[in-house]
């Protein structure tokens, strides 16, 4: 019974265990490492020798910048302001009450009350602020030279190697907020995942009444949630691929297609878009009825057959400032879903983003198949309709 007990107290004592992959564990070790390296460096090219270049709570920036760079705690500014104001009223406590229990008591608290009110909070500002404190005469003798010298120094240095380090690797970095379901319609309504289930506004008043510091962004969190919503709904009705509902025998098209030509297989065959290959058939575009209507200049509707047909007339010449072929007017790079892709992963992409028809790739990254809107409704219908017939 004891060993029970005290088994479960040391449990209970243990963090959860981490899901983090060994590369990304490796990506952020090298990260702090480069990083880290790369201050010091400057730090003692430019200050020298004498003077101190190196300060400890950079060490544990380090560890926020590239461990967990999408936190708020590792944005630019919470490193940089975060360090430098709370040295800032390390060195104030130190004049104001000499380097004692008093001052090494103030000196935290004060930096923590700084940081919330500048919205630069930071934990390794609580270290900055009591390295001061008790940082001994060198330091006392620096003052506020102590913060604007080498702590800002080493801090801007370390967050402009975690704005590349981190962008190179994969990894957004600052890690911009966005707090809004923009419609692409631009139109009031909300984007149409978000007007059933939870709700922005939920999670704002869940996150008011939990009334805590979260290390982790608002947007990441709400994100979360949506793909946590997304899995149940795997799991209670069965995974649907876009390989099992994609069409196969689809029309497509290559760079140096004519646009009329093009154009003429869309109204034969109704469709609104059309996948475009490379010759070993991987996609490199897509090119809509929108595209177009947009460089057709077709947007004001006023004598839309006419300006179409100049649009799509061939000008004879060898150079000509008019598109002539489907690569000069598709969209590069478009977003695309391979074979196994769960379709429930392309319901944000359609419903909120305004993706109509997607792409789906082999194994070799070969173009398969393509996605339409009116196939994932149906096979969501189909899906809900044989779980209803079911019960």
């Amino acid at each position: 019974m004891l060993k029970s007990l005290l088994h479960s107290l040391i449990y209970s004592l243990l963090p959860a265990r981490s899901n983090t992959s060994q590369r990304e564990r490796l990506r952020a070790s090298v990260g702090a490492l480069l990083g880290l390296l790369l201050s010091a460096t400057v730090a003692h090219t430019l200050l020298g020798d004498q003077a101190i270049w190196m300060v400890a709570p950079v060490g544990a920036s380090a560890v926020l910048l590239f461990c967990l760079p999408a936190s708020p705690l590792a944005q630019p500014w919470s490193v940089i302001g975060g360090n430098v104001v709370s040295a800032l009223m390390g060195a104030l406590c130190v004049r104001m009450f000499g380097d004692g229990t008093l001052a090494i008591a103030l000196a935290t608290p004060l930096a923590i009350a700084a940081m919330f009110a500048l919205r630069c909070l930071h934990p390794p500002g609580g270290a900055a602020a009591l390295m001061v404190v008790i940082g001994g005469p060198k330091v006392h003798a620096m003052g506020f030279g102590f913060a604007l010298g080498p702590v800002l120094l080493d801090c801007v240095v370390i967050v402009a190697a975690a704005i590349a380090y981190n962008n190179l690797t994969g990894r957004r970095y600052p890690h911009k907020q966005v707090l809004s379901h923009p419609n692409p319609h631009a139109t009031g309504d909300q984007v149409p995942t978000v007007r059933l289930g939870f709700q922005p506004e939920d999670l704002d008043a869940v996150l008011r009444q939990y009334n805590q510091v979260l290390d982790i962004s608002r947007d990441d969190l709400e994100e979360l949630f949506l793909k946590t919503e997304m899995r149940a709904y795997q799991r209670r009705f069965g995974i649907i691929t876009c390989g099992e509902i994609m069409s196969k025998d689809v029309v497509t098209a290559e760079f140096a297609t004519p646009l009329e030509q093009a154009w003429r297989e869309m109204r034969a065959h109704r469709i609104a878009a059309v996948p475009v290959l490379n010759r070993v058939g991987r996609v490199i575009g897509i090119v809509t009825t929108g595209d177009f209507m947009s460089h057709g200049g077709l947007d004001d509707y006023h004598g839309m057959r006419r300006q179409l047909r100049e649009f799509l007339r061939p000008s004879g010449t060898s150079h000509s400032e008019k598109p002539e072929v489907v690569g000069q007017i598709m969209v590069r790079h478009p977003r695309t879903a391979r074979i196994d892709t769960p379709i429930t992963e392309l319901v944000p992409l359609m419903a909120d983003s305004g993706f109509h028809h997607i792409p789906v790739l082999d194994a070799e990254d070969r173009f398969a198949g393509i996605v339409t809107q009116s196939d994932v409704v149906a096979a969501l219908y189909e899906s809900r309709l044989a779980e209803t017939s079911a019960a």
